[in-house]
């Protein structure tokens, strides 16, 4: 099995202990990583990573700190796994909750010997999508959806495409699991297990969430702005998802 992260804040020791357990129960190793604090970080810091012209102009919605210290997080994970000597690496969010088979499925996929995929993402709000491709592996089915499900609470990347996502993901507009459906623009191709082994768990936090924090955000975008993101964003997906057939 490839090395294991669990993006944590310290103050988050519910969220922690639940993932240990979690992983624990099936024996998968780990490493814990320090997650950044988007509410601490200063200004100018975040001026560096955070292109708030593009989010005006291209962005579904004004980022929000913790939005901002999630996608670092994760992209502290890409160095790691891209700097490392195993094919890859398994990353969660430290709000996950596993199911019985997780251990099975991340060993079928870390040895999976066809590796024509780049992410393969574990968790999904959609048990059934809409499918371009699939395949048994194992037990289990991979497949390619033609839309990249939301969320990044689990999933298993390859070195190269850590490493293209380190090259390629700075400065950001978009939170990361948004960015990730546009993965024509990292040269991505994802994947998706099923059943999906990884759930939602248990959202308290010491920190609060995203979600709280967006929705108590005085910033907001209008009725327009929103329909010409999701109208760009289908036409977009659905031009790449013909070229893809085409190669």
């Amino acid at each position: 099995m490839w090395p294991a992260f669990v993006i944590n804040l310290g103050v988050n020791t519910t969220r922690m202990a639940n993932a240990s357990a979690a992983l624990g129960a099936q024996g998968i190793r780990f490493e814990r990583l320090e997650g950044v604090n988007g509410w601490t970080l200063p200004e100018d810091e975040i001026a560096k990573v955070y292109d708030q012209r593009r989010n005006r102009r291209d962005g579904k919605h004004p980022l929000v700190r913790p939005e901002i210290g999630c996608y670092l997080s994760h992209v502290a994970c890409w160095r790691r796994i891209a700097a490392g000597d195993a094919p890859g690496g398994v990353i969660f969010e430290d709000d996950f909750s596993a199911g019985q088979d997780l251990a099975d499925i991340i060993a079928n996929i870390c040895g999976d010997g066809a590796r024509d995929w780049d992410v393969v993402k574990l968790f999904t709000f959609d048990d059934a999508p809409k499918t371009i491709k699939e395949r048994q592996l194992g037990k289990y089915l991979l497949l390619v959806p033609y839309r990249v499900p939301t969320c990044l609470i689990g999933y298993v990347l390859t070195r190269e495409a850590a490493g293209r996502l380190v090259a390629k993901s700075l400065p950001f507009f978009r939170p990361v699991d948004e960015d990730m459906k546009f993965y024509w623009e990292k040269d991505l191709r994802v994947a998706l297990v099923l059943p999906a082994p990884v759930t939602v768990g248990d959202q308290q936090a010491v920190t609060g969430t995203i979600g709280n924090e967006r929705r108590s955000s005085k910033e907001g975008r209008g009725l327009l702005h929103h329909l010409l993101y999701q109208l760009r964003y289908r036409v977009n997906l659905a031009w790449h998802r013909y070229q893809d057939s085409r190669r």
